[in-house]
């Protein structure tokens, strides 16, 4: 079966975006203290709580191409004779892979303490959920069941959120506080959150206010976003004429967001407890950068797109040597006498520039050498 080329060059693109443009544009808009500069910036940030910005597509991206890989992969292991049982071996492998190495880049996996443990925090592992439901739904319903199913997680997360009420969380209530979803994290996370602090004298438990993600009852929409991802790879992957497929995916992605952000007039977009709406928000503008870049890499097959092939082949280890080192540590001790010329802010964005270098640099070798951290 023939390789997605666009497949690869888009979740290179979303990792490029998150290990080194990002920083690298945002140091140059801070240096260059430009007129349009705090309206490209909010760009470059994620929104507090309620609305969307490009940088919260970052992390439903990564998952939406997750999905997408699922109908080639389970494809090739059927047309490869492999027994069920060793593709689901592969499953079950992958989402344990994942999730280890969600738990390496919170920080507290080697301290080997039951206690401090943080189990469920982090992109991969919502990567993980994701794609163990949906590659059982690949390997055992049609397309048609699986769409239903998608439209049922959704309404029923909706459903929850607006009728449930538990200890005043709940009830139809999308604030930080008071949402169910932070009801869930706490009950069956308890300790084990991102978001708390433990006193050590006490040993009792607090929550803070500000908190990155919820994710219990959120896996509901994160299984989702990953099976928009799966919908769009099946009709790559079918027999369709690429004018059919690429206006079919365009029409997707048109009406998911339209309807996601009709839907926020009575349920917010918040990224934060991944609501319905955005989940279709944020899989509509998936679906559309899917559109787009098979159109241009795979059917007008133009060529110049090895810089995000080189990160999107090695995507999970880009992420993973940027949550865990800092590439800053080496250029600051090559480049720390220039600021004096340059000043913080330009020094700033040199060493932004030259920390994207070593990141791509470090990737090209071991793309170069065929290397690849495949799970």
């Amino acid at each position: 079966m023939k390789r997605l080329e666009s497949l690869d060059v888009l979740r290179g693109f979303d990792m490029f975006m998150l290990t080194a443009f990002g920083a690298v544009c945002t140091t140059f808009i801070k240096a260059g203290d430009f007129s349009w500069g705090d309206a490209a910036l909010r760009q470059f940030g994620h929104v507090s709580w309620e609305g969307f910005a490009a940088w919260d597509l970052i992390m439903p991206l990564f998952m939406f191409c997750s999905g997408v890989a699922i109908p080639f992969a389970m494809t090739k292991y059927r047309e490869q004779g492999q027994s069920k049982a060793r593709i689901y071996w592969r499953i079950v492998k992958r989402v344990l892979v994942l999730w280890i190495f969600g738990m390496i880049c919170q920080g507290r996996l080697l301290e080997l303490n039951p206690q401090t443990l943080v189990y469920y925090s982090n992109t991969l592992q919502t990567i993980a959920v994701g794609y163990a439901v949906s590659a059982i739904f690949f390997l055992h319903t049609k397309p048609c069941t699986q769409i239903v199913s998608a439209i049922a997680l959704l309404v029923s997360y909706w459903a929850l959120m607006m009728y449930v009420s538990v200890d005043g969380f709940g009830g139809g209530s999308f604030t930080p506080e008071g949402n169910l979803c932070e009801w869930v994290d706490r009950s069956v996370l308890g300790s084990h959150c991102d978001h708390v602090t433990i006193d050590k004298a006490t040993g009792m438990v607090g929550f803070r206010e500000r908190y990155n993600y919820t994710w219990v009852l959120s896996s509901m929409n994160f299984i989702v976003t990953v099976m928009t991802g799966m919908f769009a790879g099946e009709i790559m992957k079918s027999a369709w004429t690429n004018k059919r497929k690429l206006l079919t995916m365009l029409a997707l992605g048109i009406g998911m967001t339209i309807l996601g952000w009709i839907w926020d007039l009575q349920m917010p977009v918040i990224k934060h407890i991944w609501t319905s709406s955005m989940t279709l928000v944020a899989s509509g503008y998936c679906f559309m950068l899917m559109t787009l870049f098979y159109w241009l890499v795979d059917v007008r097959q133009i060529k110049g797109w090895g810089v995000l092939k080189v990160f999107g082949m090695n995507a999970i280890f880009a992420y993973m040597l940027v949550q865990l080192f800092k590439m800053s540590i080496f250029t600051t001790r090559l480049l720390f006498g220039l600021e004096q010329y340059l000043g913080t802010p330009w020094y700033e964005f040199l060493i932004a520039v030259a920390n994207a270098i070593l990141l791509w640099a470090i990737l090209r070798y071991l793309y170069k050498h065929k290397i690849f951290l495949r799970v």
